[in-house]
Order: C-alpha cells, then sequence, then structure tokens
C-alpha cells in the first residue's frame, strides 16, 4: 500500500455533560482507531484500536471515490453551532480535503441547505463509513465467540 490514504471523521459537541464526542480514523497501514466519548450517567471514554486488512482499506477507498465527496466544497454548508460540528478529513493520493460542519440531524437539513447536493454527498459518506465502522468494532472486539 504506497498511496498515501488517510480518513478521520469527528463529530462531538460540548453541553451539560462535557465535551462528548465519536471519533475514528483509518490510515493505509491498515490502523483504525475509535473513540467515543459520553458523560451521560457516568459513561467514559470508550476507546478501541486494531489494524484491519488491505481488503477493508480499499473497501474504505472505494466507498469514499463513489461518494464523490472530494469534489465537493464546505463554503457553502452550515457552520458549527451550539448542537455541535462535525469535520472530516480525507488524505487520497495526491488529493487532500478537510471539511467541517453542523451536526446534521436529518436529511430535512441537508435539502434545505444552501448546497444541497455537495451536504448530501458528505451526509450519505458519513453514514456509510460510520455502519461500516461500527460493523468492523462489532465483529473485532466480540466477547463471546461465534459457535
Amino acid at each position: 500500500m504506497s498511496e498515501d490514504f488517510y480518513v478521520r471523521y469527528y463529530s462531538g459537541h460540548k453541553g451539560r455533560y462535557g465535551h462528548e464526542f465519536l471519533e475514528f480514523e483509518f490510515r493505509s497501514n491498515g490502523l483504525c482507531r475509535y473513540a467515543n466519548n459520553s458523560n451521560y450517567r457516568n459513561d467514559r471514554l470508550i476507546k478501541k484500536e486494531m489494524y484491519v486488512s488491505p481488503a477493508v482499506i480499499d473497501e474504505i477507498k472505494r466507498i469514499i471515490a463513489d461518494s464523490e465527496v472530494m469534489k465537493e466544497d464546505d463554503s457553502e454548508w452550515p457552520t458549527k453551532n451550539v448542537v455541535g460540528s462535525q469535520e472530516i478529513e480525507i488524505r487520497f493520493g495526491n488529493e487532500h480535503i478537510s471539511f467541517e460542519t453542523a451536526k446534521l440531524g436529518s436529511l430535512v437539513e441537508v435539502q434545505e441547505s444552501k448546497d444541497p447536493e455537495g451536504l448530501r454527498a458528505f451526509y450519505y459518506l458519513v453514514q456509510d463509513l460510520k455502519a461500516f465502522v461500527f460493523s468492523l468494532i462489532s465483529l473485532h472486539f466480540k466477547i463471546k465467540p461465534i459457535n
């Protein structure tokens, strides 16, 4: 894997329970880091780290490429607010993007934005990546082995 690749996603806010966030990243060497911090009902920081195969990294690259988010521009997207923010940073070969926007609660917020097409690409990419990460973590850190 000689190609330079990195993706990091963050979603969080600071509120009544302190700084609560979800963050994950993938590196070209297969390192995956995940952190989830919630102080609600005295929960604490959950951190997971694992290495994934080149096939998994290739699938993440495919998801990103198919989303066409690398062509977008976040200048017309909603800015972070009291509800929170979300960020994505992607380095894919010679391309590098770093986007920041408000937390999006629904597709309606996307459709009512100044750049619904670009924000929709971001919104669906984030949904796909989160589902992928949660599946990986669930499979990798299974407490009971599958018989």
